[in-house]
């Protein structure tokens, strides 16, 4: 019998697209053969996710799962909105994420390796097997985890297709050691602000520093002329009118916008009973930045008509 090295095993999992047990396997049944083994693969239907691997996945579905302090949230995309309606499409974001956050894992390479519940081997191995399964390609974008020391996990789900997954989903994460259960409803409420309001980043200190320098040069190039001194001071004040709209912490609270998210943390702190830190959120909105392709139906009639003739 030949020697299947996991370096083979390897080499066919990356041509096929199947999972690890069954490119091992395939590679069993033909002797080390990796041509061979392909070939029995594709009889046996289980290298379909490699036709499949060079289709845009920008649909899909975000999941959030939160256990105790910590919190998580995953996007698994595929190639059209019908599978998002799919209960095993479903049911594999969700699995994802509780892996995710029971390991505390925010790297993507390291999640895929994570053994994946059910006896499917790996979280890489049961979306493999998916692809198979329900014909798309999918692929596990991203993951991020937010932990607190003695607090809770806000979360929040819109346009949720069942429990914890959905198109847009976030976490906050809130330090105290007062009330959970009104600090929990804090928390969900704030992560309902961060999935309307959208903001770049907690404070101004964690904005990306060529976002605000283009920001700065926008408000120079918009004032060109006037002397330094007064440029400096309209640049200044632009800033702090910038920070209103894109930072969590100044941004008017969508449930009482008569005070920025910093007020009605310190307001809802004193029915807690104790001081309240809002450390960080991750917000995650399906397909942001992915490009899609955008079918021409026209020319694709037009092609078939042609075949046609």
């Amino acid at each position: 019998m030949a020697n299947i090295t996991a370096a083979l095993v390897k080499d066919l999992r990356e041509k096929t697209g199947a999972g690890m047990m069954d490119c091992k396997n395939a590679l069993n049944e033909t002797d080390g053969d990796i041509e061979a083994a392909i070939d029995w693969l594709r009889k046996k239907g289980l290298s379909k996710a490699a036709k499949k691997s060079d289709r845009v996945a920008a649909e899909g579905l975000v999941g959030v799962a939160v256990h105790g302090v910590n919190g998580v949230v995953v996007e698994v995309n595929s190639e059209t909105d019908f599978v998002a309606r799919n209960e095993e499409f479903q049911a594999l974001v969700k699995t994802i994420a509780l892996v995710a956050v029971e390991k505390g894992e925010s790297d993507v390479n390291v999640l895929k390796n994570q053994h994946y519940p059910g006896g499917a081997g790996t979280v890489a191995d049961a979306i493999s097997n998916a692809i198979a399964t329900i014909g798309e390609n999918m692929t596990l974008r991203r993951v991020a985890s937010l932990t607190v020391s003695d607090g809770v996990i806000g979360q929040y789900i819109h346009n949720a297709v069942s429990e914890g997954v959905g198109k847009i989903g976030v976490i906050v994460a809130l330090e105290s050691t007062g009330d959970k259960s009104q600090l929990a409803d804090l928390g969900r409420k704030i992560a309902m602000h961060v999935a309307a309001a959208s903001p770049l980043a907690l404070d101004a200190s964690g904005i990306d520093p060529a976002v605000l320098e283009r920001e700065k040069n926008v408000l120079r190039e918009k004032n060109a002329g006037k002397p330094d001194h007064v440029l400096d001071k309209i640049v200044e004040s632009g800033l702090k009118t910038y920070y209103k709209e894109v930072t969590l912490v100044e941004q008017p609270f969508i449930h009482d916008n008569s005070k920025t998210v910093a007020q009605a943390v310190a307001e809802a702190a004193k029915a807690i009973g104790a001081p309240v830190a809002l450390k960080g959120f991750v917000r995650y909105a399906l397909g942001e930045g992915i490009e899609k392709q955008e079918a021409d139906f026209a020319a694709e009639v037009a092609a078939a008509a042609s075949g046609q003739a």
